[in-house]
C-alpha cells in the first residue's frame, strides 16, 4: 500500500494497512492533537481518567509493525473508529478539526471501496507528484493490478505469511532477471537502508517483464490447481522462466540489456530521464 505517512496540518502521522483497514499510530495522533512533549505519558494519564478506555484498550488497540526512520517497529495502533473513541477523551480544541480531517479520510476510503477507480486515480496522482512520466505510470498501475491478482490467488491457496509471499516473489524475480529482489536493488544502487519498492525504480521493460512473469505464474497456478507451497514455488519459477525467455529473445534482437542500473533516484536529481 502507498501513503504510509500522512500529515495533519504540520504533524506527521504514521499508519499501516492491517485487516483491510488503515491503523494509525496512537502516539502520533495524540501528539498531533495535544503537542504533548511525552505522548506515551499523556496516553497513560488519559487511560487513568477514562475507565472505559482503560478497560476497552485491548479491544480497540493492536500492536503492529510500522515503518520508522530506524526501521520497522511494533507500535500501538488503532483504526478510525478507535481513534474517534480515544480523542473523545482528549480535552483539546484541536480535536474537532482532527475529527473532521479523519472523517474525510474515512469518506475517501468508503468511496474507493465503492468505486476502485478512485483509488487508482489517487495512486496515479501520487506518482505524478513524484515526477514519473505518464507512460510509466500507466504500466506501473497495470502491474499493481496483475500483482494483486497473483497475491489473491496465493492467498486462496493457503499463503498467509509475509515471508512466504516474499519467497514466491523472489523466485519469479530470479527466474525472470537472473537475480533476486535484493540483488536487483543492489544492481540499481538503491541504498540498503531504503524501504523503496524496487518496482518504483524499474524502467518500462523491467516493469513489462515483471508483469509477464507474474501473470504467467497466475495462469500456471490456476491451470495446475497447485495448493502446497512447494508447488507454488515451482509455478513461480515456471512463470518467471517464461518471462526470462521473452527477455532473452528481445535482448538478442536489439543487442541491448533489459535490466538497467538507472533508477528513480537519478531521475529525481535531475539527471538523465531514466524511466522511458
Amino acid at each position: 500500500m502507498t501513503n504510509k505517512l500522512i500529515v495533519f496540518e504540520d504533524k506527521r502521522i504514521r499508519r499501516t494497512w492491517y485487516n483491510n483497514d488503515w491503523y494509525y499510530v496512537i502516539e502520533d495522533v495524540v501528539f498531533a492533537i495535544t503537542e504533548s512533549e511525552d505522548p506515551k505519558q499523556y496516553i497513560q494519564r488519559l487511560k487513568s481518567r477514562d475507565l472505559w478506555l482503560s478497560k476497552g484498550w485491548v479491544q480497540i488497540v493492536h500492536t503492529l509493525e510500522v515503518e520508522t526512520k530506524g526501521g520497522k517497529q511494533r507500535m500501538n495502533c488503532t483504526n478510525t473508529k478507535g481513534i474517534f473513541r480515544i480523542i473523545q477523551s482528549i480535552p483539546s480544541k484541536r480535536a474537532e478539526p482532527f475529527k473532521q480531517w479523519l472523517s474525510q479520510l474515512g469518506q475517501e476510503r468508503i468511496e474507493e471501496i465503492e468505486n476502485p477507480e478512485l483509488a487508482q486515480d489517487r495512486v496515479k496522482e501520487y506518482y505524478e507528484l513524484k515526477g514519473y512520466p505518464k507512460d510509466w505510470i500507466d504500466k506501473r498501475l497495470r502491474g499493481i493490478a496483475i500483482r494483486q491478482e497473483l497475491t489473491e490467488e496465493w492467498q486462496r491457496r493457503g499463503v498467509k505469511e509475509k515471508r512466504d509471499f516474499a519467497i514466491l516473489t523472489n523466485e519469479i524475480s530470479k527466474a525472470t532477471f537472473g537475480m533476486g529482489i535484493m540483488q536487483h536493488k543492489d544492481f540499481k544502487n538503491i541504498p540498503k537502508q531504503s524501504k523503496a519498492n524496487l518496482r518504483d525504480h524499474m524502467n518500462d521493460l523491467e516493469l513489462i517483464f515483471t508483469m509477464l512473469g507474474e501473470k504467467a505464474t497466475t495462469e500456471i497456478t490456476q491451470t495446475h490447481g497447485s495448493k502446497k507451497f512447494h508447488q507454488l514455488e515451482q509455478d513461480s519459477k515456471k512463470g518467471g522462466s517464461i518471462a526470462r525467455n521473452a527477455r532473452l529473445e528481445l535482448e538478442k534482437e536489439t543487442g541491448r540489456k533489459v535490466i538497467s542500473k538507472e533508477n528513480h533516484l537519478n531521475f529525481n536529481k535531475g539527471k538523465k530521464k531514466v524511466l522511458v
